[in-house]
């Protein structure tokens, strides 16, 4: 084999491995730590316990947890594993996965996002019966499933108005969709309320099919209170694909929060 071939098997192999991760930066958290929630239904009814979790689990490693579900009833888990890059002022993406199982207790799959490896897939079934699709992630990709809450902060701090990212989806056949999020409402500029900053995020079929869409698919959005350590507050979300639409409120801020709505 001539030694120009080694040579050039060599390089593209590093030169593939290089491409294959995530182009997003997001904001390094101000604190660690657990963040106690609850899950409420839609008429603001508390239905369960909830928690956001930021861990700094080594010098390179950054892991954050996202949980809610209905007591004794359906449950997600979810989870990012980051790294810090830019002498430690940012986070990449390293790995998302996401747990669901139905209000029968019976597992509905995982959902995984492995970004060094440029690979995402669905995984359906359990019981020896499990079914998986792959897909290849563009590369340098921009699929954020879980980290909503560092995600949006440059719309939460006035540094965008707009951003544009992608989510991986498993109803239907594993596929990315286009996101846009933007701020939709500032409450309590009067300095006798909370300031909380609503994020909505919707699906980018085009202008045309997006207006469509936007009353057949549920609302969903993040809020935030700038004034309070790890600004997230609450979002509101399916629970898993086809599942109840959830409120996952903040404990320390939830009377505040639901005061300002009723």
């Amino acid at each position: 084999m001539p030694w120009w071939t080694v040579v050039l098997a060599v390089w593209l192999l590093v030169a593939g491995t290089a491409a294959a991760e995530s182009a997003l930066r997001l904001p390094y958290p101000d604190k660690f730590g657990l963040i106690p929630a609850s899950t409420y239904d839609t008429n603001y009814n508390r239905v369960g316990d909830a928690h956001l979790v930021l861990e700094n689990l080594s010098e390179n490693r950054v892991r954050i947890v996202v949980e809610s579900g209905i007591d004794g009833g359906a449950r997600t888990i979810a989870t990012a594993e980051l790294e810090p890059i830019e002498d430690g002022r940012f986070l990449r993406l390293l790995r998302q996965e996401s747990r669901s199982i139905d209000a029968e207790g019976v597992p509905l799959g995982v959902l995984t996002i492995d970004h060094q490896n440029g690979v995402a897939s669905c995984e359906k079934g359990g019981s020896g019966d499990v079914k998986t699709q792959r897909l290849t992630l563009p590369d340098q990709d921009r699929v954020a499933n879980v980290p909503l809450n560092l995600l949006f902060q440059p719309l939460v701090d006035g540094s965008t108005d707009r951003l544009n990212f992608q989510l991986l989806l498993c109803r239907f056949g594993a596929r990315l969709i286009d996101i846009d999020a933007r701020v939709v409402s500032k409450e309590g500029d009067s300095p006798n309320m909370r300031r909380f900053i609503e994020v909505e995020y919707q699906p980018n079929f085009g202008k045309f099919v997006s207006l469509i869409a936007q009353n057949l698919m549920p609302r969903l959005s993040v809020w935030f209170d700038p004034r309070t350590s790890n600004s997230w507050i609450a979002h509101r979300v399916p629970l898993y694909s086809k599942g109840p639409e959830v409120l996952v409120i903040r404990d320390a801020i939830a009377d505040a929060w639901l005061a300002q709505r009723n």
